[in-house]
């Protein structure tokens, strides 16, 4: 399977990495901590370094019951962060992690690669359409609600069912649209419990039916830390763990905050697998 990243075929018959790069006050683990032109041009350097493909930048926080962020708060924050990375290193491929259309249109406008949307289109009637007239690439997540509802709306008959189910509606849109290059992302951590999360990574297997690159992202999340009754920032090894759990059931890309743990974990299944 390939994407096509503004001419430059990516290809995923070895999994990729993406770099979280957090540009939000409240994130549940690295909120704050990138804030100035210095620190940020030295994480995507370190990022790009330890071999990040991707550098995914969020301007709003998406952890559950995160602050309103108005849409022009949005575009003050990530803009000018677009425009700083790009003119440092012209090569990065960014994502924008955004559920916003007029967000999306911007950033891409601005140099951004590839939108990482948390709804699916669901939160922005306008972003699929967006999408279809940008012709990039469209990581499509499942959640339901939004980041400040989602976790009261956890109640499946059968959650990798559903959420099957759902991938095939949305990548149907999505196909009507004219849309070609789609990622999924079952969603670990939005509209699913603890317990949710680990059945959802058991059945991973089941989302190769779909045909689409797949996105694990379960970096220092609550599933694993509430887990080990630990903290985020004492979750590395266990997003080592349930990385290379991911990559052996089939993900294609292993979004993180720790870049070269995850290159790490790819390197050793692949030769696992050769």
């Amino acid at each position: 399977m390939t994407i096509n990243c503004k001419g430059q075929l990516i290809d995923f018959s070895i999994p990729k990495v993406m770099g979280v790069l957090n540009i939000t006050p409240d994130s549940f683990y690295d909120g704050g901590k990138y804030k100035d032109e210095t620190s940020i041009l030295n994480q995507v350097e370190h990022m790009l370094a330890e071999g990040a493909t991707f550098i995914d930048v969020g301007a709003y926080s998406s952890r559950p019951n995160a602050e309103y962020v108005s849409e022009d708060e949005e575009l003050s924050r990530i803009l000018p962060i677009v425009e700083l990375i790009l003119k440092r290193f012209p090569e990065a491929l960014i994502s924008i992690d955004t559920f916003r259309s007029t967000v999306a249109k911007k950033c891409i406008e601005t140099g951004a690669t590839l939108i990482n949307d948390i709804s699916a289109g669901q939160l922005d009637e306008n972003m699929m359409p967006t999408i279809a007239e940008l012709q990039v690439p469209y990581i499509m997540m499942h959640m339901r609600g939004t980041p400040q509802t989602m976790q009261s709306l956890t109640d499946y008959e059968d959650l990798t069912k559903e959420v099957l189910f759902y991938f095939s509606e949305r990548i149907r849109v999505a196909r009507d649209l004219g849309i070609v290059d789609v990622i999924i992302d079952p969603g670990f951590g939005f509209a699913k419990t603890l317990e949710q999360n680990f059945e959802l990574l058991n059945q991973l297997e089941l989302f190769k039916m779909i045909e689409k690159p797949l996105l694990a992202g379960v970096s220092r999340k609550s599933m694993i830390y509430k887990t080990l009754e630990t903290s985020a920032q004492e979750a590395l090894n266990g997003t080592s763990v349930l990385n290379t759990i991911a990559l052996q059931k089939g993900a294609s890309i292993l979004r993180v905050h720790d870049v070269k743990e995850a290159v790490e974990c790819v390197k050793l299944v692949e030769a696992l697998n050769q």
